[in-house]
């Protein structure tokens, strides 16, 4: 396959990529915070023990997405360079080395499932992709036979 010129350069990519992750992280955290906060909080009290939830905790959340997106974007961006290769293999890899990174200050048995558990997650996630991209493609061949005489189109 031919690299993807539309792209930016890495560097942009991995700010990108971690302001992004960190936007859908505190998002959720407020969404997931929020509810949690608002449920555990006694009754005449909800809104405000959603708000402290939120406040509290949502930007850890968002924090935990962009260090993971962060350090995803920059080893991918890594093996690429590394492989010159535009593949799901080079996500399955940046998966493996990021699972890890994040972590390696449980030891050694940590890091190897962290990492191993990230590569897994990847390659699933790449191999649906995969599978959806062949599943439109063969969606958009036509269906009825050509007719005879009839020239073919030119793609």
């Amino acid at each position: 396959m031919s690299a993807d010129h539309s792209r930016d350069p890495c560097p942009i990519v991995i700010f990108n990529d971690f302001g992004g992750a960190f936007a859908m992280g505190a998002i959720g955290g407020c969404v997931w915070h929020g509810i949690k906060g608002f449920r555990n909080s006694p009754g005449g009290e909800r809104l405000s023990g959603a708000r402290m939830a939120i406040k509290a905790r949502a930007p850890v959340v968002g924090g935990n997405f962009g260090a993971w997106g962060g350090l995803f974007s920059t080893f991918d961006c890594a093996v690429k360079a590394v492989r010159k290769r535009e593949d799901p293999w080079n996500a399955v890899i940046a998966g493996f080395f990021t699972g890890g990174s994040l972590a390696i200050r449980g030891g050694w048995r940590a890091t190897r499932n962290g990492a191993i558990t990230c590569a897994c997650l990847l390659g699933l996630i790449e191999g649906v992709g995969l599978m959806f991209q062949r599943w439109s493609a063969y969606q958009a061949k036509p269906m009825a036979p050509p007719i005879p005489g009839e020239q073919p189109m030119q793609a």
